[in-house]
């Protein structure tokens, strides 16, 4: 699961745009082109690096050691060219942690989004994707504690539009992205269609992206928990596109933290790399913080 392709978005305030994208280049060693107050970095492997306003931030910046509202230079999106888990994450983290050090930060009004490669994925393993994500909304909603100002971006998936695709069971993408649109009336090509705000977005998958994006993370610019989140990203990812069937039925929950590591093992989620992504998926979570995760050999 590790090899497959990701791209993400930082969404974050505290710095220009300006300011964030010579970051950028410092770190990647990369050249900076203005682009009408958004800016695009191009590293020497070719890759390019976005920094681009998003008009749902809240601007801030620090004075004397207090927040203080200002203007929307402050607006700043990062997103990154197609990356690869195992080449690219410690230069992410790194990238982030400078970011923070020239004064970034994340407030509730901003998040992260993981887009995953659509090329991998099938009819079959879409509709796994949405069962995966509906059947552990409770679950990943208190795990990831998200901003309740944020919610109205990362909704919950709808209850009828998973009762759609079980019952019709969608062997085509054009049968799935008629079941994801229906409902709504405005056009399916308009960038900003409203079905693009829910944990799971298939509108850039069917909108010419091509990717199958998640909008559930709070902003953040501690380089771990993105490392957490990209890996559980990747994990959902792979257990949609490798098992046969997922079942949309929500398992009864007693003990959350336990429940929540559970999953995380069948997903993949073992061995010393995910002990700390492991830990920052259950810290939220009640349940008996006795019970010890057995690791498997």
């Amino acid at each position: 699961m590790l090899t497959r392709n990701f791209g993400i978005e930082i969404e974050l305030t505290g710095i220009t745009r300006e300011k964030a994208a010579k970051v950028i280049a410092e770190h990647l060693e990369g050249t900076i082109r203005n682009d009408s107050g958004n800016y695009k970095v191009t590293t020497p492997d070719g890759r390019t690096w976005q920094v681009v306003y998003d008009g749902s931030l809240r601007c801030q910046r620090k004075a004397n050691g207090q927040k203080v509202a200002a203007g929307r230079e402050y607006s700043v999106e990062i997103v990154s060219p197609i990356l690869t888990y195992e080449k690219d994450i410690e230069s992410l983290q790194e990238l982030v942690r400078k970011i923070r050090k020239a004064g970034g930060f994340a407030n509730s009004s901003a998040g992260i989004h993981i887009h995953l490669n659509g090329a991998d994925h099938t009819p079959r393993s879409l509709r796994n994707f949405v069962n995966i994500i509906y059947s552990r909304n409770d679950l990943l909603y208190s795990s990831l504690q998200i901003e309740p100002s944020r919610m109205r971006y990362c909704k919950a998936l709808d209850e009828k539009l998973v009762e759609r695709m079980n019952k019709k069971k969608p062997t085509t993408f054009k049968e799935i992205e008629d079941i994801w649109y229906e409902g709504y009336y405005s056009s399916r090509g308009r960038h900003y269609h409203d079905s693009r705000y829910h944990f799971l977005n298939l509108h850039s998958f069917f909108n010419g992206v091509g990717t199958v994006e998640l909008r559930g993370f709070n902003g953040t610019l501690h380089a771990g928990k993105i490392r957490t989140y990209i890996l559980l990203a990747l994990a959902m990812n792979n257990q949609a596109l490798t098992q046969k069937s997922a079942s949309s039925k929500k398992p009864q929950i007693e003990n959350p933290k336990f429940a929540m590591r559970t999953w995380l093992n069948r997903i993949g989620f073992i061995g010393e790399d995910f002990k700390n992504p492991r830990e920052h998926l259950v810290k939220h979570l009640e349940g008996s913080a006795a019970w010890r995760f057995q690791e498997l050999a």
